[in-house]
């Protein structure tokens, strides 16, 4: 698996696996904004060309949609395909994005998660993130988030 910057090609499969993931998905025009961004990237986890063959589609099976801004990383948005959750996608899509922060000399990694999404949240503390602050409603009537920041080592500085 390679992970890389998506292209404006690749938002249709991006924008396939923001539907299947979320209630509320993102439009294609919040993901074609992200793009013109210049705090903003999107990255996407693409399978070798090797494994496309026995995915059964054009080889992208995730997404990360991050901001650098000042010395902060915000995590927008991340979603992989379901067949391929559990696999180590997510894990390696926020490892690229911690060391492309960590080598921009970001302080910290922040993102925002569903209280209930309990295998989201594992994998963020599994990466360090700690959990800091409750949002209520957030998502809507009921739908709480946790704030969880991941603090960068100040050594480069």
């Amino acid at each position: 698996m390679e992970i890389r910057e998506a292209g404006a090609g690749d938002l249709p499969r991006i924008t396939e696996i923001e539907r299947i993931s979320y209630a509320t998905p993102w439009s294609l025009k919040s993901f074609e904004r992200e793009l013109t961004l210049p705090f903003s990237k999107i990255m996407v986890a693409n399978l070798k060309p090797s494994e496309k063959a026995t995915a059964g589609f054009d080889g992208i099976v995730g997404f990360l949609c991050r901001w650098l801004v000042a010395d902060e990383c915000h995590i927008l948005n991340i979603a992989v395909h379901p067949e391929y959750r559990r696999r180590g996608v997510g894990f390696f899509l926020l490892n690229t994005t911690i060391a492309e922060a960590i080598a921009k000399q970001a302080s910290c990694v922040t993102l925002e998660v569903r209280r209930a999404n309990l295998a989201a949240r594992q994998l963020y503390r599994k990466l360090k993130f700690e959990e800091r602050r409750l949002r209520k409603h957030y998502y809507g009537p009921g739908e709480d988030a946790i704030v969880m920041e991941l603090q960068l080592p100040t050594t480069s500085r």
